[in-house]
């Protein structure tokens, strides 16, 4: 196994994203067409967004927990394989509106309805296999209670409820009162798990690696912070945070961008050895080939705001574990294949455990196209051991980004690409202004090169995944089967050989 080491190329595409007749992706047929196309395309690698629950607004990256799926996920047509629904019950999971756009609230409604029915059809054999995989993955047990008390509360966040039920040790101490509750998140969990596995085991069967990505922080209403209290920053009488998480003024944000998420008490981790840490590392490399760690530089220095504090301007850089809490992942995981998203505020730091880890970071194109600078971003200055991006999820497309950049910025960004015809504005998936950058970051020298699918397609800035700072109308990109099997295949085929870039991930 050789992922990370050599040329390769991936695609940017998350479950949520895929065609179907359900209010968003799932794991079933469609995913599985997709993943056939990028792997005749050449491509080794495809990458996804956090598989975890989202927040209220759609996000993957603040999430109710740092190791549950996100049951909307869940194939109905899979249930119904499985003798769990019928075809009956899994059509009234379909959805009639746009095919565009991921209908989030829609989706989790209905496949919990269809997963409480499918819930009371388990039997003994699948009881077993439920409780051999809570042996195997031993957070499902406190996400499983959690989950239970939050349904009892009528879905509040655990600091609203009663402090019986929000003292983690008092709650345990009346588990067997929402046993039966509990059973039923067991049961989402491992149905989640069983058809990811299909996939990724699909996937890697045609030379294509999984790369997931892992959020660094996790929400305050969530399994890890009700029953980990002490391995956070927040207040044990009043249960109240007393610093969070964000960063501070960039490219993206004049204020900073306030995240909210509780801040790691590092000196609480440290002193059983960072277990929490590496049994998240260990639970995501089961679920990927390949892991990247969102805000990667936070673990040489943080960022923390005071709770309650209007933007991220005023807040304070903090020490974080460094290489010792990967001494630890290193134990069990000696190659760990993990992307350090690296981006935002630089420092030494993050320099030194980058080199310390030898993790590859992350270049992203369009951050490079400064007339002014010889910008690390740009495709000459990448260096091998680093994975280079046309646009991750937060940024814009390329022909979106070229429309909205100053004449200055897009003219260099051609000029730099080798475009010098008329018509950079032309879209559709042969636009020539974006495809000489994409060919640009096909030809530096990072081992990794990776496209958003909005880029195969040469969709305009209404399809981009996230606007970072901006709580509506994210996540929500959509595609359809049509769009996909009109993605030109010969080309990427042909820029996959021509840069040497056409390598299974797997020897």
């Amino acid at each position: 196994m050789y992922m990370l080491k050599k040329r390769g190329a991936g695609v940017l595409m998350h479950i949520s994203s895929m065609p179907g007749k359900y209010a968003c992706g799932v794991f079933g047929e469609e995913t599985l067409h997709f993943i056939e196309r990028i792997a005749d395309m050449g491509f080794s690698y495809w990458q996804v967004l956090p598989f975890n629950p989202t927040d209220p607004s759609g996000s993957p990256y603040c999430s109710p927990s740092a190791f549950a799926g996100n049951i909307m996920f869940i194939d109905p047509e899979g249930l119904v394989s499985a003798g769990l629904a019928t075809e009956e019950e899994a059509a009234q999971n379909e959805y009639s509106g746009s095919p565009y756009t991921a209908d989030f609230d829609y989706a989790l409604k209905k496949r919990y309805a269809l997963l409480k029915k499918a819930f009371e059809r388990t039997n003994a054999e699948t009881a077993v296999e439920i409780k051999r995989f809570e042996l195997q993955n031993p957070w499902l047990s406190d996400y499983a209670l959690y989950m239970a008390v939050k349904e009892r509360n009528g879905m509040a966040p655990w600091t609203q409820w009663s402090r019986d039920e929000a003292e983690y040790a008092r709650c345990v101490k009346n588990i067997y009162s929402y046993e039966s509750d509990a059973a039923f998140w067991k049961f989402t969990q491992y149905i989640f798990f069983s058809q990811w596995e299909k996939i990724k085991r699909f996937a890697n069967e045609r030379g294509v690696a999984v790369i997931g990505d892992m959020p660094i922080y996790v929400a305050e209403d969530s399994a890890d912070v009700w029953a980990d209290l002490p391995l956070f920053k927040i207040d044990k009488n009043t249960l109240e945070l007393k610093k969070v998480a964000g960063v501070p003024p960039d490219y993206f944000s004049a204020d900073g961008q306030l995240w909210g998420n509780p801040i790691y008490d590092w000196s609480a981790m440290k002193k059983d050895g960072f277990q929490w840490w590496t049994a998240r590392i260990d639970a995501a490399l089961k679920m990927f080939d390949v892991v990247r760690i969102d805000h990667f530089r936070a673990f040489a220095s943080y960022y923390e705001v005071d709770a309650g504090a209007k933007n991220a301007k005023n807040g304070r850089w903090q020490k974080g574990p460094g290489m010792e809490l990967f001494k630890k992942v290193f134990e069990n995981h000696p190659d760990a294949p993990i992307i350090a998203e690296d981006l935002g505020t630089f420092g030494e730091d993050v320099v030194k455990l980058l080199c310390d880890t030898g993790f590859p970071g992350m270049k992203v194109v369009q951050f490079g196209f400064d007339a002014n600078a010889d910008s690390a971003h740009l495709p000459h200055n990448a260096v091998q051991n680093s994975v280079i991006y046309t646009g991750t999820h937060d940024n814009n497309t390329l022909l979106g980004w070229l429309w909205e950049a100053d004449e200055r910025s897009r003219r260099f960004a051609l000029d730099y690409c080798g475009f010098s015809g008329g018509g950079w504005g032309e879209g559709g998936y042969k636009s020539p202004s974006c495809r000489s950058i994409i060919e640009a970051v096909w030809r530096s020298s990072a081992n990794v090169a990776v496209i958003a699918f909005q880029d195969m397609c040469g969709f305009g800035s209404d399809a981009r995944m996230n606007t970072p700072g901006v709580a509506e109308r994210n996540w929500r990109f959509r595609t359809t089967r049509e769009t996909i099997d009109c993605a030109d295949g010969d080309y990427f085929r042909r820029i996959n050989a021509l840069y040497r870039r056409m390598y299974p991930a797997f020897e």
